[in-house]
């Protein structure tokens, strides 16, 4: 049996800041929760209600999303497969929150943390109860089994810290997502984020960042001047329709580059038309 510890103080506030219905649903989403309430990767749905109260100021207030195309996620294991951008991952905040705020019923979307990211004072934890994992094949595999949803950026770092004139041009895609796809037989999900590009525009300082051993360390040219508080851009999120692939998994990365540039085109078709639908960066 799953214990229920005495709410503190502060979780009690954040439970108060949602309706009854919402926090019904919460409650309900089907996860391995030991008694505890820790499921096997960390997440514990009381600890991670800063992340949800966060995530909900964020999508609601601050950058005022627009969400397209939710009913194209199925039910069941899927992989959301996302443009990457804006130096710092809140468009991975803001495609779990209209997973959360704006799906009925809502889902819990888990994202991969960069390896380094434990390795940040705090950071590492709080985000592990808050539903995120390591980006390892292993930790994809358990959660697909299980039918959760995992959102992937195949850019990786090279999206977050392309210079800003080549805002919403994809760059070079993994292969690794389309491996774990065709592993698990789990349909793709093509998602393009408007917004993100302009939230931070930014300087790279590639040589302190190497010196740090993280991908990309951002400075903006003006206050704040780091991109810890974004720019209130509008954001707009689009769902595609899922696509079913099948193959080998083992199979050479030159055969199974068609598939992936067919994502790839897909999402990056989808950011044309967004932006074009897009009447102005902050409204």
């Amino acid at each position: 049996m799953t214990r229920s510890p005495t709410p503190s103080g502060w979780t009690r506030f954040l439970r108060s800041r949602f309706d009854r219905d919402f926090l019904q649903k919460i409650q309900a989403l089907p996860t391995r929760q030991n008694e505890y309430g820790f499921d096997p990767f960390g997440f514990h749905r009381e600890e991670a209600m800063a992340g949800i109260y966060l995530a909900r100021l964020m999508h609601r207030y601050y950058f005022r999303t627009e969400v397209f195309g939710l009913e194209h996620v199925p039910e069941g294991r899927a992989l959301l497969v996302a443009n990457h951008s804006g130096q710092l991952p809140f468009d991975g905040l803001i495609i779990g929150a209209s997973m959360l705020f704006d799906r009925d019923p809502p889902r819990i979307v888990r994202s991969m943390i960069d390896h380094f990211v434990p390795t940040l004072p705090f950071v590492g934890a709080t985000l592990t109860r808050w539903g995120q994992i390591i980006g390892t094949p292993e930790n994809c595999r358990h959660l697909l089994a299980d039918d959760e949803v995992i959102v992937v950026f195949p850019e990786g770092a090279r999206g977050v810290s392309k210079p800003f004139s080549k805002r919403y041009q994809l760059q070079e895609f993994g292969m690794g997502f389309m491996r774990l796809a065709l592993e698990t037989d789990t349909p793709v999900v093509p998602v393009a984020v408007i917004g993100a590009e302009e939230q931070a525009p930014c300087i790279n300082l590639r040589p302190l960042a190497r010196l740090l051993g993280i991908p990309a360390f951002p400075v903006m040219p003006f206050p704040p001047f780091f991109p810890a508080l974004p720019l209130p851009t509008r954001y707009r999120v689009y769902f595609g329709e899922a696509m079913r692939f099948s193959g080998d998994p083992d199979q050479d990365d030159d055969e199974l580059r068609p598939a992936v540039t067919q994502v790839r085109n897909t999402i990056q078709s989808m950011i044309h038309l967004g932006l074009k639908a897009r009447r102005h960066i902050f409204w």
